[in-house]
């Protein structure tokens, strides 16, 4: 079992720990991978654009590297994760955000799309915590941060994959947080409702978007830097006691 902390730092710091964030090229995981970078964290940027990782690393600056990897494919992951662990000598939070949203009715929805659906968001987060878990469960400490959706707790409409792939994110981010808390590994997800990115805005702009606001109690979107700030405090050491927990950071749809 893990020690209780001597004191809990109120500042969430991240300074000297070796982060991890798949598709942190662009999106959710770009906003988290900047945010753990000004809180000192070194930052490894997976994603399937190995130049775009590499580049969101300069933009980032403070050390950070980007490496490819298909988070889908098994011996793409165990290269990159094995990659990082030859840059930086460990991995102490890793934060699963790549992922795609291909969407359709579901009477329409094609077995290709769901199946690609289904190898990103569910497989690639299985994929990626266990070859990183294992490191962390043999260093004794770690966080990791699956990045599901508030589409892992409602039904949406034409998302029958999407949610079916994020409800498998959430439970398996309970399981991964049952089985290896006592070994100081904590897992926990984060479920945003819709973001403010580049394709959240283009996907969500118009009468379409403003229908689902309406549906928000807050009554608007959210913004990346919301989601990285609450995976920022997850992978702090003030979180510690925070384990299988889905943080949504939907303002306030799945309350209704």
């Amino acid at each position: 079992m893990t020690s209780e902390p001597a004191n809990v730092d109120l500042s969430f710091g991240l300074a000297d720990k070796v982060a991890v964030i798949t598709g942190g090229a662009s999106g959710i995981g770009g906003a988290i991978a900047a945010a753990y970078a000004v809180k000192g964290a070194r930052v490894a940027i997976l994603d399937l654009q190995e130049e775009a990782a590499q580049a969101r690393a300069e933009e980032i600056g403070g050390g950070a590297r980007g490496f490819a990897c298909d988070v889908s494919d098994a011996t793409s992951v165990e290269t990159a994760v094995s990659a990082v662990v030859a840059a930086f000598g460990r991995v102490d939070v890793l934060v699963n955000s790549a992922g795609v949203a291909l969407l359709a009715p579901a009477e329409e929805l094609g077995q290709q799309a769901w199946d690609r659906t289904m190898a990103v968001n569910l497989t690639g987060t299985f994929l990626v915590s266990q070859a990183v878990g294992k490191h962390m469960l043999a260093a004794g400490c770690g966080r990791i941060i699956n990045l599901a959706s508030q589409a892992g707790s409602v039904a949406l409409d034409q998302h029958a994959a999407y949610c079916a792939s994020k409800f498998g994110v959430i439970g398996l981010t309970k399981v991964l947080a049952a089985e290896w808390a006592g070994r100081g590994v904590t897992v926990n997800s984060i479920s945003p409702t819709v973001v403010l990115t580049e394709l959240g805005r283009k996907a969500w702009e118009g009468p379409k978007g403003d229908a689902l606001k309406a549906l928000i109690p807050t009554g608007r979107f959210a913004l990346p830097e919301e989601i990285a700030a609450t995976a920022v405090f997850l992978a702090s050491d003030a979180a510690a006691m925070v384990n299988g927990t889905d943080l949504l950071v939907d303002g306030g749809y799945t309350a209704r």
